[in-house]
C-alpha cells in the first residue's frame, strides 16, 4: 500500500512516500522511503529492499528524477533492489564506509538468503557522520549509529523534523545485535548519545514497522539504563 505524506515549511515542499516491501521467501517487510523536493523534482530512495518495479512506478507516478539512492546498512532486506532500480533510474548509490566492505561479503549481508542481489554492486560514494546531503532544496544530514551494523547510518532532516533510522530504532525497541559486526553497547550509545537528543517532536522513520516520536521513545531506554540493560 502507498502513504503519502506531504509537508511545507517556508515554501518548501517535500513529498515523503512509505513503500512496505516484501522480502518474499524471508516473510519479511521492510520500510522503502522516497522523498522528493517537489520545487526541482529531485528524489532520495532510502532502503530498497525489494520489488524494485513498485519503487520505479512511484519515482514515475512522482515525475521524479533519482538522485540518490541511501543505504542505511548493509543487510540484504534493505538492499535486495538496488541493482534494478540504479539500472532503470540511475542515482548514486550512498553508504558508510564500513558496511560498504558488507557489500561483497555474504556473511555480513546476509544476501545469501536472497536471489536479487549483485554482489559486485559498488557504491558510488561513501559517506560519513556529519556529511550533508541534498535533495533539491532539502538537506539531510548523516549521523554514524553503530549497533545493528558497524557501519549504521541515520539520515536526519531538522527543518522537516523527521529522521530515518534504518535498523537502529523502531517503534517500541531497537534493532538486533546478534548478527556480524553488531553490538548492543554500541547501539545502546548510538541511541542514546545520537538519536534521543534530538528534539522530542522528531518523527522516527525506521526499517520496519511504524513511525514514532523521540518522546515516545525516550522513556524506554532511561528505565533500561537505569537497569543497565
Amino acid at each position: 500500500m502507498f502513504d503519502i505524506k506531504l509537508q511545507m515549511k517556508e515554501e518548501k515542499q517535500m513529498i515523503l512516500k512509505t513503500l512496505k516491501l516484501h522480502i518474499g521467501h524471508l516473510n519479511l517487510v521492510t520500510n522503502c522511503y522516497i522523498v522528493v523536493d517537489e520545487k526541482s523534482k529531485e528524489a532520495m530512495v532510502i532502503d530498497p529492499g525489494a520489488e524494485s518495479e513498485k519503487i520505479i512506478e512511484m519515482l514515475d507516478i512522482l515525475d521524479a528524477n533519482l538522485k540518490y539512492i541511501f543505504l542505511t546498512h548493509c543487510h540484504a532486506d534493505h538492499i535486495g533492489a538496488v541493482d534494478a532500480l540504479q539500472e532503470a533510474k540511475g542515482g548514486k548509490i550512498l553508504i558508510s564506509r564500513e558496511d560498504s566492505t558488507g557489500l561483497h561479503d555474504t556473511s555480513i549481508s546476509l544476501t545469501y538468503y536472497t536471489e536479487t542481489h549483485n554482489p559486485e554492486m559498488d557504491p558510488d560514494s561513501r559517506v560519513d557522520d556529519g556529511d550533508l546531503i541534498h535533495v533539491g532544496d532539502l538537506e539531510f544530514r548523516v549521523i554514524a549509529t553503530p549497533g545493528h551494523t558497524k557501519g549504521g547510518l541515520c539520515l536526519y532532516c531538522p527543518e522537516e523534523d523527521m529522521i530515518f533510522t534504518g535498523d537502529t530504532i523502531f517503534s517500541g525497541t531497537w534493532g538486533r545485535t546478534d548478527l556480524p559486526t553488531g553490538s548492543i553497547e554500541d547501539i545502546m550509545d548510538s541511541i542514546t548519545q545520537k538519536i534521543l537528543i534530538l528534539p522530542e517532536n522528531t518523527i522516527v522513520y525506521p526499517g520496519h514497522g511504524k513511525s514514532t516520536l523521540i518522546k515516545e521513545e525516550k522513556p524506554i531506554y532511561l528505565e533500561l539504563r537505569r537497569k543497565d540493560y
